[in-house]
């Protein structure tokens, strides 16, 4: 059994030295009540409304990142990984260009971070559901950086940042972590888990606590996996939108960009 990281914070328009501190030692934050309950169900509807534009066009990749599709509790066809969502909604677009997401880059100081609405995978909505015919309810061990070296460049630091639009209690799965990992060696980083082969528990894992509105922060370099849901059906489902903080060279994706490498690994590996 993981341990539940107890610790939280709130988010304002600047990160306190006892934020930073937490997060350099750690390698993750979390922020309570960061969307209220209104935004965050608005935002469940965007993605409602999105996905209805995305089936209906027979949507599969969108900048050359493919779509993962599974089916709902009645059987119908879902998206359960969008990439780029932000270009869909205005008002996702004004959450991830807001004061407190930009307040955030200062966790990647010295270097000089920027918000990758357009690189990378945009802003990402991985909507976890355990049901018959679901693809998608978990995610094996990770880290976020060798995705860089597939693209031909060297392993530059970078912040995922965790919307959630659920409540997720420890029990009900979700993020796990290893405090620290993202101060170890390149070897560790590499071959310290076999990437998403893993899937078991850690002793040194830390899991949370979740409510719809938190948002959490975690370094690429740390060790992570999504814990499945034990519920099936309605119960299990978990929306979590991810936004990457990046550093290094400008990248952007557009419908000409061709699909990454590595995204040929994570296909077959969230099955």
């Amino acid at each position: 059994m993981g341990k539940i990281e107890q610790q939280t914070f709130t988010l304002g328009d600047t990160i306190s030295q006892e934020q930073l501190d937490f997060f350099d030692k750690n390698g993750f934050i979390v922020f309570k009540n960061f969307l209220s309950k209104d935004i965050t169900d608005h935002f469940k509807d965007e993605m409602k409304r999105v996905q209805k534009e995305l089936l209906g066009g027979g949507t599969e990749k969108i900048n050359g990142v493919p779509l993962k599709f599974g089916v709902d509790e009645n059987g119908d066809k879902i998206v359960q990984r969008f990439c780029f969502l932000s270009q869909y909604s205005n008002s996702l677009h004004e959450l991830v260009q807001s004061p407190q997401i930009h307040s955030l880059l200062r966790f990647l100081q010295p270097y000089e971070g920027r918000i990758a609405e357009d690189e990378k995978d945009g802003l990402v909505l991985n909507n976890y559901l355990r049901v018959p015919g679901s693809k998608f309810t978990h995610m094996g061990w990770h880290t976020d950086s060798p995705r860089d070296l597939f693209m031909g460049q060297r392993i530059m630091p970078m912040l995922n940042v965790g919307i959630h639009l659920d409540d997720c209690p420890f029990e009900n799965g979700g993020l796990r972590v290893l405090p620290g990992t993202h101060k170890q060696s390149f070897f560790k980083l590499m071959f310290g888990k076999k990437y998403y082969v893993d899937k078991d528990a850690d002793p040194r894992e830390v899991g949370f606590n979740i409510n719809a509105g938190d948002l959490t922060v975690h370094d690429g370099r740390i060790w992570h996996r999504v814990e499945q849901s034990p519920f099936t059906g309605i119960k299990s489902q978990r929306r979590v939108m991810y936004l990457p903080i990046v550093t290094g060279k400008y990248k952007p994706k557009t419908k000409e960009s061709k699909t990454p490498f590595y995204h040929r690994f994570t296909t077959k590996a969230h099955h």
